[in-house]
This record gives structure tokens, sequence and C-alpha cells, in this order.
């Protein structure tokens, strides 16, 4: 099966100063996806608040890491954060991920912050899940504006 996408995957110690590593990176990388400037600080700003999130409440020392991956393809950006610190297969990762419901406790999210609200706000698509740590996948659309709950488009 060949895939249609480039798969970009770095890890980063659970430590604040590496979240604007993690921030120039995928500035990188929307940039070379051709996104323009609101979406690219839009998913900055989204991404950085599921790493510090995972920085802040996955660990109770600092040497565990924090895995984001990047798959990019035509017209779309997906990024995964996971704060287990393993390296993950992106195809395996992408099937066990499901939407989260209203229901699902999502407090580890928005302590200190607005947290999923934040993410969902300024990302196309969001996925949650929570076994052995915290994994979510956030999308960008490239060049189709922001998607808005009921479907529409805005630019």
């Amino acid at each position: 099966m060949s895939k249609n996408y480039e798969y970009i995957e770095m890890k980063i110690p659970a430590k604040p100063k590496y979240v604007g590593l993690v921030r120039l990176t995928l500035s990188g990388i929307l940039n070379s996806a051709g996104a323009t400037y609101e979406e690219i600080e839009d998913t900055k700003i989204a991404v950085s608040e599921a790493v510090t999130n995972a920085v802040k409440h996955a660990y109770s020392d600092s040497d565990n890491e924090i895995t984001i991956g990047f798959a990019v393809s035509d017209g779309r950006v997906e990024i995964i954060v996971q704060d287990s610190g393993k390296s993950f297969d992106y195809e395996t990762v992408k099937k066990e991920l499901g939407p989260y419901k209203e229901s699902d406790s999502v407090s580890f999210l928005r302590e200190g912050g607005l947290g999923l609200f934040l993410i969902e706000t300024l990302m196309d698509d969001v996925n949650v899940r929570r076994t052995q740590g915290v994994t979510i996948s956030m999308v960008k659309y490239i060049g189709e504006g922001q998607v808005q709950k009921d479907g529409a488009i805005t630019n």
C-alpha cells in the first residue's frame, strides 16, 4: 500500500523550553505545504496548547518525552501529539483515534487554559485518545478557510 503523505516525527523532552522548537518546526512544515499566515498561526496556537498540556500534566518528572508526528498530504496537515514519548506508527494511531464525546473526561486539557475548546476552535478536525497517556490528532486543511461545526467554510 503506497502512502499518499509525507511523515515527519520529532521527540522532545517534556520541558517547556522545547515548545518553541515544535512551533518553529510546525511553521516550516505548514509554510512548505502552502498554508496561509492565518492557517500557520492558528495551527501553532493549537499545537502549542496540546504540547504545553502534555508537558504540564503528563509527567511527574522531566526525564520523559513527547512525540509529535506531522503527516503532510495534498491540502491538509495532520499533527499528532502523544505524551507517552514512544514512537508510533501513524496508520495504526489513525485507526485507533476517534472523536471525543462531551461526556469524555477531558479536564486534563482544560486546566490552566482554554485547552480543548481552543484547539477545536482553531483546527478543522480534532480527535482524542486516552490510553497509556494522551494522544491528540489535529487536522488543518490548507487553503480552504476555517471549517465551522455546521460545515460552513469561512475565509
